[in-house]
């Protein structure tokens, strides 16, 4: 079969190689794709958002399955079209994607479906922010109620942090218009648990770990991720569990129960608290960059589970035991301004896999065109085996504009 895959991230580079492994797949499409895509993919320029355009060239070229990437497609509606033209397609529909596209829509939704989450209170108005803020303990955290690509979180440790925050989001409209989200704060540590949803079916996959802060030791600003790993050895099957069976499980029901059934990727942000496992947030899609040590672990064939989940059929997951572990290479200055254009050499020296997230061909060169730029997994018997691997082949690529965290995987490897 033909497939169109929309995005041009690191995530879809990983879901188009995952494709790229099915005997099914005679010809892989990706819009806009990337430099990295391109060798595996035949890449579209056309935009994530253009829906009417990505709708009418998979209906041209007689595609038998699209898979949706990032989430402002979803938000934009891309599945809703697609289905009216009878495409299928492998997402959640506008309505069932606002458990990521508003926070105030995935609270409301546990808070009255009794899924554990952080305690919280929405608003519009600046002032009624700053004083309930101003009223309570700190750290504060304040999340934008919209689409802001990994960085409408703002964890606050002062009430100035917190007022320069909400006067961003709400005054200066820094991601748009909307409303911010005021939540307790919970401690622990953070993983990520995706699950294939269709409607009340849903089915698990391996845990991963993604590392937000830019710099080593947890330090410095939150980004849209620097690496990630799986498995994690401090989650336990009985916590696995409970996170499958009393949050995943759960929301993919109250979905259908409000109207708007789940397909696709449902993926949950938790947190490992004092208390129990809690939801911090929701996502509709595949994460990034959890995709891309999630992926390489799955043993069986892709489209048999994309199609079961888009046709409401039965899927079988099969897993790899060994660990992967990934380090992004961001641009000198991400997640602030960053130049774009810096040669890069030596992939052709990598032993292992390279996703590309933000690369673009430039004659016979590659350079970069985004924050995070490159996305190295390696792989080994053991977590430090594959964090070896994988600081290997960063030291094996060369660009005088890139940084990486040297310390992926240290809740696992640094700190038993």
């Amino acid at each position: 079969m033909k497939v169109l895959v929309i995005g041009g991230g690191g995530r879809e580079h990983a879901i188009v190689d995952a494709l790229s492994r099915s005997p099914q797949v005679e010809k892989i499409y990706c819009a806009p794709g990337n430099a990295g895509i391109a060798r595996q993919a035949e890449c579209v320029a056309i935009r994530e958002t253009e829906v009417e355009r990505l709708r009418d060239f998979a209906a041209a070229e007689g595609i038998a399955l699209t898979v949706v990437g990032p989430e402002v497609a979803l938000a934009a509606g891309v599945v809703d079209c697609f289905k009216a033209a009878g495409l299928r397609i492998f997402g959640p529909t506008k309505a069932a994607a606002r458990i990521e596209s508003s926070k105030e829509f995935a609270k409301e939704l546990m808070a009255k479906y009794d899924i554990p989450t952080a305690g919280f209170r929405a608003f519009t108005e600046y002032a009624a922010a700053r004083d309930y803020v101003a009223g309570r303990s700190f750290p504060a955290v304040l999340k934008y109620d919209g689409l802001a690509a990994g960085k409408g979180v703002v964890i606050a440790q002062t009430m100035e942090e917190a007022d320069a925050a909400l006067k961003e989001m709400l005054l200066d409209d820094k991601f748009g218009e909307g409303k911010v989200v005021v939540e307790d704060y919970l401690e622990g540590p953070e993983f990520s648990l995706l699950c294939f949803v269709s409607g009340r079916r849903v089915w698990p996959m391996v845990l991963s770990q993604d590392h937000k802060r830019a710099f080593d030791g947890d330090q410095g600003p939150n980004t849209g991720g620097m690496g990630a790993y799986s498995p994690l050895p401090f989650i336990t099957a009985e916590d696995e569990r409970f996170a499958v069976e009393r949050i995943m499980r759960p929301t993919a029901e109250a979905m259908v129960a409000e109207g708007c059934p789940f397909e696709g990727v449902l993926y949950g942000g938790l947190m490992k608290t004092a208390q129990g496992i809690k939801v911090i947030e929701f996502n509709a899609r595949f994460g990034d960059p959890e995709t891309e040590v999630v992926l390489p672990r799955l043993k069986s064939d892709i489209v048999e589970i994309f199609c079961a989940v888009a046709d409401g059929g039965d899927a079988r997951l099969e897993w790899d035991d060994r660990p992967a572990l990934g380090i992004v290479l961001a641009s000198k200055g991400y997640p602030g301004s960053y130049e774009k254009g810096h040669e890069i050499k030596g992939l052709e020296n990598v032993e292992g896999t390279v996703y590309h997230m933000g690369t673009k061909a430039d004659g016979d060169r590659i350079v970069t065109a985004g924050g995070r730029v490159l996305f190295v997994v390696g792989r080994g018997a053991t977590l430090a085996e594959a964090r070896e691997a994988a600081l290997r082949d960063v030291a094996r690529i060369g660009c005088d504009n890139l940084f990486h965290r040297t310390d992926i995987g240290h809740w696992a490897l640094d700190e038993k």
